[in-house]
């Protein structure tokens, strides 16, 4: 669309863009506290994305954080902190280190920068020899898990640094930990491929044993910006302890096939599960009457999807329920989307980009990105992508509100008080549902508050893991 010189595009001002900093594993937290589109720019010039964060807070959950565990007063490093935090029990941290590199981080100043630095030097100090002797295998399990959270730490934050193109580096890193842990756990799970497109999927399947035992089997599926190691922390331990195998993979838009294969999300995830549950079924080790779909943050959007298509899936949980992602973004974003590409595109560049500080344009790079390569690519190179339209109807294409009625597996739906990125949508969800159903809310007086419990990955872990052994009793 042409525009005269003194003519704008109407649509939305920097004001839309006070979303919550790109918070953890949710897609974006859409709690800020806007005007209505089209308000002056000067209303909102010293506004920023995570001042937005924190001004929300009140209302989306950041106010239930107790006072001991803010290790940040940006919300969206606190939330990543605390994700790391919690991973302790699973060996996938440690307090110690997480703890110091917070108080490093403070000491040098808050900023993706110090971030990105302290994390990716922890990852790397642990993959060395301890100091005193050479690390025998067990030691070196533990240090190398460790590490692929600290580069998975430091990965989330790098488009907002001073070294956005070494965004893939970090991630090999981290999948070099994850891969060493791999290698030296016992029983070392099996790697392989799964055919998927003209791009496999990598996968990991871990077992109680190397028998060929027909057991129960959970496949664990990540959200929008998690690593393997997340998978670790919310599943893998728990299944292996009750006797359960547990596959990890990286689908489109995650891992591997977003950061090396450049494969983005897709709104068809039947068209990812099926393959691994073909998988799965030809092993002798698995029972196919007893295979499980968890789908943890915004996979609590795709892993319902694939059960609604899949019928094999015998038992499958939300973490939490979500019928549409896009409504995680807050109405100033969506409504930059209009039916007219051009129109839409116009908005986008010639209104928002111009009045966003960098610390906003790194929240949009690292929310756009598993939807469009050209966005991954710009974000690598330090500039902002020019096509919103093409990501954000992606994003919108991953609405699941009319398939959720086809569901038939026993489903659990959870939620969680101070959800700050699917407010209400659990229960959405769950009133949706026709097959045998059940909805947990995890609160704050359990420690188990905010968006997939970053404070209490173990207790998560029980919740799911007891209803599953109900669900699907050996």
């Amino acid at each position: 669309m042409e525009h005269r010189p003194d003519e704008r595009p109407s649509g939305p001002t920097r004001r839309a863009l006070l979303v919550a900093g790109g918070a953890g594993v949710g897609l974006m937290a859409g709690c800020a506290r806007p005007g209505a589109p089209g308000a002056p720019a000067a209303a909102t010039a010293s506004a920023s994305v995570t001042a937005g964060a924190s001004a929300s807070s009140g209302t989306t959950g950041g106010g239930l954080t107790p006072g001991a565990m803010t290790l940040f007063k940006d919300p969206a490093y606190n939330f990543n902190a605390l994700l790391a935090l919690g991973g302790a029990g699973a060996g996938a941290a440690e307090v110690g280190e997480v703890l110091t590199a917070v108080n490093a981080i403070n000491a040098a100043g808050v900023s993706a920068q110090t971030y990105v630095e302290t994390f990716r030097k922890l990852g790397d100090e642990l993959l060395k020899a301890p100091p005193g002797a050479p690390a025998d295998d067990r030691t070196r399990r533990f240090r190398a898990l460790r590490a692929a959270q600290y580069y998975g730490q430091a990965l989330f934050f790098v488009l907002g640094s001073d070294d956005p193109g070494s965004e893939e580096k970090l991630y090999r890193s981290g999948r070099g930990a994850w891969d060493t842990f791999c290698d030296l756990h016992d029983p070392a799970p099996v790697k392989a491929t799964v055919p998927y497109g003209t791009t496999p999927l990598p996968v990991w399947f871990f077992r109680p044993d190397t028998s060929d035992t027909p057991r129960p089997t959970v496949i664990l599926t990540n959200g929008s910006d998690g690593q393997n190691v997340d998978m670790w922390t919310y599943g893998v331990p728990a299944a292996l302890e009750r006797g359960w195998n547990a596959l990890v993979y990286d689908g489109p838009g995650q891992g591997q096939l977003l950061f090396v294969d450049r494969v983005v999300f897709t709104p068809t995830w039947e068209k990812v599960v099926t393959p691994l549950v073909d998988w799965l079924t030809a092993r002798p080790d698995v029972d196919p009457r007893r295979i499980a779909l968890t789908g943890l943050s915004m996979a609590g959007d795709l892993a319902p999807r694939a059960a609604a298509f899949e019928p094999r899936i015998a038992a499958l949980v939300a973490m939490p329920g979500c019928v549409e992602p896009w409504l995680g973004f807050p109405p100033e974003i969506r409504e930059i989307l209009t039916p007219d590409k051009q129109k839409t595109n116009d908005i986008w560049n010639k209104v928002v980009v111009p009045q966003l500080a960098p610390a906003d344009a790194a929240v949009m790079k690292k929310r756009f990105e598993p939807f469009s390569v050209p966005a991954m690519l710009a974000a690598r190179q330090g500039k902002l992508f020019t096509d919103f339209y093409t990501p954000a109807t992606r994003i919108r294409a991953l609405t699941i509100t009319d398939v959720v009625r086809r569901i038939k597996a026993p489903t659990l739906v959870l939620d969680y008080e101070g959800e700050q990125f699917y407010p209400g949508q659990p229960r959405r969800m769950y009133d949706a549902l026709t097959s045998p159903k059940d909805f947990l809310k995890l609160t704050a007086a359990q420690g188990a508050q905010l968006h997939c419990s970053p404070m209490a990955p173990q207790l998560h872990c029980e919740v799911v893991f007891d209803w599953l052994d109900e669900v699907l009793p050996g």
